[in-house]
């Protein structure tokens, strides 16, 4: 079973450099295209917005095949986008990557998602779920910072070419490692999306964006508020980030392992609760350099403690498009991240100052906490 899971891990540890890398290079490859910085940022947007079209299209069409070739499929345009981004001589061939590179992410978490769940113990669920997403959280503890020493030091082309060929890694555990799966369930196009005409996965997907929202208003602009508020040297950021993936990466062992024990619902509610008071108290206590940066530990902890419980509850109330269910979360996430990164500048933009933006997103993680209040009472209730 762990072989299997940590396979899957394998391929969540390259979706999080594909996905992540790009903003911490962005300068150098600004300067290789001789592009501006804000034009080159696009090429985050492009990824995200290939998790957004590709994770409905690629379900569609792969929705009756067997799971395990499903993830074969995936990798594969995972590879693809990732060797044209690192052969790629200009910026919008780029840019075109990065949309493709993107278009697996969600699907490949709808797929793992189920796959993880047909792996588990008994009553551990949440916890294989956990296990897939540890590579993740181990790509923003270990593989962005060192992505971005290769980026700078050698080439940013280098760290695409590492994820192509992590990706054919991936291929090689996965073949090994997984077992051979049957297709879901037959359902036509229709009955893929039935489940969206219940109120459930929508108040799922609401909650997570707000969540992850309400984390990434003041997560878009940590470096500000650890520098300018907190008082940080600039050079002490590197170690802060290392620190804020730890606490990632404990976080997602926790909310698997919690939510095996009092339900993934209740455990995100409570995370999210716990989310909007630490956003608050680092509104009101960043300028206490230690607080502001236990504040940060907890707070990155509850970004990926809700991942796992959310991906299970999406899957559980998902029945007839699982695959669907699974890659919504993603969408879902990516979601909050742009409204979260566009809110929380709002105040900046205004001139109130930075440690605003911790406010702003404790306001969203606090209606997040409500909408899972309501769909715990009105659907939850007997387990």
């Amino acid at each position: 079973m762990k072989k299997g899971l940590y396979a899957l891990s394998f391929g969540t540890f390259g979706l999080g450099i594909a996905e992540y890398i790009m903003m911490s290079i962005l300068p150098d490859v600004a300067a290789d295209f001789g592009v501006s910085l804000p034009e080159t940022g696009h090429l985050i947007s492009a990824y995200a917005l290939g998790v957004c079209v590709g994770a409905p299209l690629l379900v569609i069409v792969t929705r009756n095949w067997p799971l395990k070739t499903i993830l074969y499929a995936l990798m594969t345009l995972f590879i693809v986008g990732n060797l044209v981004t690192t052969l790629s001589p200009n910026y919008w061939l780029t840019l075109c990557a990065r949309f493709v590179s993107g278009m697996p992410h969600g699907a490949y978490f709808g797929t793992g998602v189920i796959i993880a769940n047909h792996l588990a113990e008994k009553g551990k669920s949440t916890s294989a779920v956990a296990t897939m997403v540890m590579g993740m959280t181990v790509a923003n503890l270990m593989g962005v910072p060192l992505g971005n020493l290769l980026g700078h030091y050698l080439s940013w082309r280098v760290v695409f070419a590492f994820a192509t060929v992590w990706g054919l890694v991936t291929v090689w555990f996965i073949c090994r490692w997984i077992p051979v799966l049957p297709a879901m369930p037959k359902t036509n196009m229709k009955g893929q999306f039935r489940f969206l005409k219940k109120p459930q996965p929508w108040l799922l997907a609401a909650a997570t964006v707000l969540g992850n929202g309400g984390i990434f208003c003041w997560y878009s602009y940590i470096n500000p508020l650890m520098t300018d508020v907190s008082g940080y040297p600039v050079g002490v950021m590197p170690i802060l980030m290392l620190l804020a993936g730890g606490s990632m990466c404990v976080g997602n062992y926790l909310g698997g392992v919690l939510s095996d024990r009092f339900t993934p619902a209740r455990v995100s509610m409570l995370t999210q609760l716990v989310a909007c008071l630490s956003l608050l108290s680092i509104f009101l206590m960043a300028s206490y350099a230690w607080l502001s940066l236990l504040l940060m530990c907890i707070t990155t902890g509850c970004l990926f403690a809700l991942s796992s419980p959310q991906q299970l509850l999406l899957l559980r109330h998902s029945p007839g498009g699982e695959l669907m269910g699974g890659a919504m979360v993603q969408l879902a996430f990516n979601l909050g991240n742009a409204l979260g990164a566009f809110f929380g500048g709002l105040p900046i933009d205004a001139g109130w100052g930075v440690r605003y933006s911790a406010l702003i997103g404790s306001l969203f993680a606090l209606v997040g906490t409500l909408v899972f209040v309501v769909f715990i009472r009105r659907y939850e209730r007997n387990e």
